[in-house]
């Protein structure tokens, strides 16, 4: 199977969204379907710095965990490649633009109730957030910036991620 063609100056798809949208898993298999490469900046950043995204927010607070996924994201080529970001990805503002020259930004929209069930270790996730931020609190600030960057917005629901892929394809 050949690869499929991106549209035209596009050389990536970059997934947002919060954590447990999905971005990681949906964003393995929209890679094999499109015979592109795959990248999660969240195991980027622990390999860097050979922590775990919570160690890093134990031991240096969460805007460096923020301050470090940009700059690897800003240290990332961007060819033929499907890239699952962190869902704080979005406070950077260079990043995201780096991210936008080149790459078409499809946000992994789901809604909060169910991203309430599937996180079930908020508190030692590593979600680079203020340790007194609610889950309600940072699901509403983030929400804006995932809608301001987002070229597409796919409304998951609790469809499979198969499903998601197809309709992300459908829509490139």
């Amino acid at each position: 199977m050949s690869p499929r063609v991106l549209p035209p100056g596009q050389k990536s798809i970059v997934l947002i969204g919060m954590p447990g949208a999905g971005k990681s898993t949906v964003g393995i298999l929209l890679a094999k379907e499109l015979g592109l490469n795959f990248i999660d900046t969240d195991l980027l950043i622990q390999t860097k710095t050979g922590e775990t995204l919570q160690q890093i927010i134990t031991r240096q607070g969460f805007l460096a965990l923020r301050n470090i996924e940009e700059q690897v994201i800003l240290g990332l080529e961007l060819d033929a490649t499907v890239i699952a970001t962190g869902g704080s990805a979005v406070y950077g503002e260079s990043a995201m633009a780096h991210l936008k020259r080149n790459a078409m930004v499809v946000f992994i929209d789901v809604e909060i109730s169910l991203l309430q069930k599937r996180i079930h270790n908020y508190e030692s996730r590593g979600i680079a957030r203020h340790p007194e931020q609610s889950f309600a609190a940072l699901f509403k600030e983030r929400h804006l910036l995932y809608d301001k960057y987002a070229d597409i917005c796919i409304a998951a629901g609790s469809r499979r991620p198969d499903e998601l892929v197809a309709e992300i394809v459908g829509l490139l």
